[in-house]
């Protein structure tokens, strides 16, 4: 971008940044999370850091957050409340760290606070009793919420007596929550009631706190932590300011850690990315403070933000990014699905470089163009998703995306099937629909190759060695040795897997032979509904319509693969070739009706082994949590499911009850 262009960048980040934070902070609503907005905060901020002519003392980066509300008295804070400094990886920590030691040195080490995500509020006792409690507002003046605060329990009218000297005044910052049970439990109150659920427990902490009632404010449970104080009682590091506010008789995080030195603070955030979920309340990142007080005296302030304190955000599940191209990538089956190249972003610990749109319709949902900012998350916590464009964020220059005439592959003409959405190369020998459906073939779920993947089917079919998937097991040590990539034990540990990999249960080879609309789940349906391949290959339409949980599209799709003569002969050759299929059966009816979903790390089962086993006595494993689930079987560490089961009443079962579920 040239200078013009960087300029009108940043005054649209600037708007949409204002928009989106007059929603959140004045009126506790939200149009997108919290997690895209300080994406964009970054955005803005990078781009003034190295433009520096381009900051204004209007720009979002110079705020410290909202503004009092007109329905409340104003309280003048008697220390600013200042903001925070975002970092997103601990290679900025380590950034922060040195920084800082050559400001003062010293020795560093840390107190780690998890950056708990309700309403900021500062509490001032006079003569150790309540005088009035105030929300930030713009880190100057903000609102008397003092009614409303008196109603929360964790929150001292008087301050407890204890070895250290009450003073005659103490300012008390802290944050006001609302825990995600009782998120749900008023949710379904909400809906009940024919009312809109709300968007978050921050948003109802927010809006409990902002009530002109009292009363309503007392009916909501909110939990206040209190963190900091800034009046000297002779304490000499932040940990003892949390051990006094305790002995005052405040509510502190059981979480927090003392960090030795960086290391340990590297431990703790790790350590934490995952415990969170497991959380009754919401938290999105660490604040890492400089234990030292005298240090922390030294190091100061510079702008709106402290220098001794930093807030680690955790990995987003929500960022922006800006569509730099469109491609067309084409699958096992011939449908072409549109790719967006974005610029590189950090999302939920990995680097996302492109995400999917799946096909046109969603194309045209989104009304996504060449050019546009959007909000991207990993669906499933897995793969990178475009949810939203930010159209405010246009300038004019963003381009349409037009579906190609031609295959990008071979050049042969495109099509689009009647009443489908994507479109489909014509050509049934196009190499990357052989290359994609070599690589399926010898996929995890299918016939398990190791060392088969990507990069050396690619490798072997350009060398020749690979026309399709049958072609795997006609493979020689010595076609190997000759290629770049192979020496004698790679070439030998490639065949020994390709042999090892002849036998094979009847549920995964159907899966390995990529029929279109046929998955994991469905392969394993007709395997344990036909029991052997020979039963499965002289299926009929009704045979396969008869069957409960596939539809006439599915049905159909199947019958036309096992009709024509071209897989007949593909899969009279897998087994000319030496393939061996393993039968699967019911054992017995002790789940027959039931379905269960799998969410974290189970310690006593694979993933495929915990399948296997809940077909094999008659159940059925889904992927997604619905009403229609059952049971919700959750191990170490489990992720989205497990909240959303909660939410529609699933039954949720630990590893434990699963084994005596099962047990025979």
């Amino acid at each position: 971008m040239n200078k013009q262009e960087i300029k009108t960048r940043i005054q649209k980040l600037k708007k949409e940044i204002e928009y989106h934070r007059y929603l959140y902070h004045v009126l506790d609503r939200s149009e997108i999370s919290q997690e895209a907005l300080d994406s964009l905060k970054k955005e803005l901020f990078d781009l003034e850091s190295h433009y520096p002519e381009f900051l204004t003392k209007d720009s979002p980066s110079m705020r410290v957050s909202g503004r009092a509300l007109d329905k409340f008295e104003k309280i003048a804070h008697s220390f600013p409340v200042l903001s925070l400094q975002d970092i997103f990886s601990i290679e900025e920590f380590y950034d922060w760290e040195n920084r800082n030691k050559k400001i003062t040195e010293g020795d560093y080490d840390y107190f780690c606070e998890l950056k708990l995500d309700g309403l900021t509020i500062v509490l001032t006792y006079e003569n150790g009793i309540l005088k009035n409690a105030a929300t930030r507002g713009d880190g100057k003046i903000g609102e008397d919420v003092t009614n409303n605060i008196r109603t929360i329990e964790s929150v001292p009218l008087k301050l407890s007596d204890s070895k250290i000297r009450v003073p005659n005044k103490l300012t008390v910052r802290g944050e006001v929550v609302l825990t995600k049970s009782y998120f749900e439990k008023i949710n379904k109150m909400r809906e009940r009631d024919g009312l809109e659920p709300f968007a978050n427990p921050r948003n109802i902490a927010a809006g409990s706190i902002r009530q002109l009632d009292p009363n309503v404010t007392r009916q909501r449970e909110l939990i206040f932590f209190a963190y900091y104080f800034d009046e000297d009682l002779g304490q000499k590091t932040h940990m003892e300011e949390h051990e006094i506010l305790q002995q005052f008789g405040f509510k502190i995080s059981s979480h927090n850690e003392y960090c030795r030195d960086g290391k340990q603070v590297e431990q703790y955030l790790k350590k934490w990315e995952q415990k969170r979920k497991n959380l009754d309340y919401m938290t999105d990142g660490v604040v890492i403070i400089v234990n030292n007080l005298n240090l922390e005296k030294k190091l100061g302030s510079v702008g709106k933000t402290e220098r001794w304190m930093i807030a680690y955000k955790f990995p987003a599940e929500q960022v922006t990014s800006k569509v730099q191209d469109i491609i067309f990538q084409v699958g096992r089956t011939g449908a072409i699905t549109p790719v967006a190249v974005l610029e590189p972003r950090n999302l939920a610990g990995s680097v996302v470089r492109r995400a999917t749109l799946h096909n046109f319709d969603e194309i045209n949902r989104l009304d996504v163009r060449i050019g546009d900012t959007v909000i991207l998350q990993k669906a499933g916590d897995v793969i990178p998703d475009i949810v939203e464009v930010l159209k405010r964020l246009r300038n004019g220059n963003e381009r349409r995306i037009v579906a190609p005439r031609k295959c990008p592959s071979c050049g042969s003409l495109v099509t689009r099937k009647e009443n489908e959405v994507n479109y489909y190369c014509s050509n049934k020998n196009c190499y990357a629909m052989q290359k994609e459906s070599i690589i399926h073939f010898a996929s995890k779920k299918a016939f398990n190759i190791e060392g088969l993947g990507q990069k050396i089917v690619e490798q072997l079919m350009e060398e020749g060695l690979l026309e399709n998937f049958t072609d795997i097991f006609k493979l020689k040590r010595e076609d190997l040795l000759p290629l770049e990539r192979f020496a004698d034990k790679s070439a030998d540990n490639l065949i020994l897997a390709i042999e090892n990999s002849k036998t094979i249960s009847l549920d995964r080879f159907i899966y390995a032979l990529g029929i279109r609309h046929v998955g994991d789940e469905t392969s394993s349906i007709l395997a344990y509904r036909f029991g052997s391949l020979d039963k499965f290959l002289r299926a009929t339409r009704e045979d396969l319509e008869s069957i409960n949980d596939i539809g006439p599209k599915v049905s159909e799709s199947i019958y036309e693969f096992l009709n024509n003569n071209k897989n007949k002969n593909l899969i009279q050759q897998l087994l000319n070739l030496g393939v061996k299929l393993i039968s699967v059966k019911t054992k017995s009816q002790k789940l027959k009706g039931k379905v269960l979903v799998l969410t974290g790390t189970l310690n006593n089962w694979t993933r495929d082994n915990a399948k296997k086993i809940i077909r094999e006595l008659g159940g059925k494993v889904s992927s997604s949590i619905s009403k229609d689930v059952d049971y919700l079987v959750f191990g170490d560490e489990p992720g989205s499911k497990y909240d959303k089961a909660k939410k529609l009443g699933v039954q949720i079962i630990s590893e434990k009850q699963f084994e005596e579920l099962i047990r025979e």
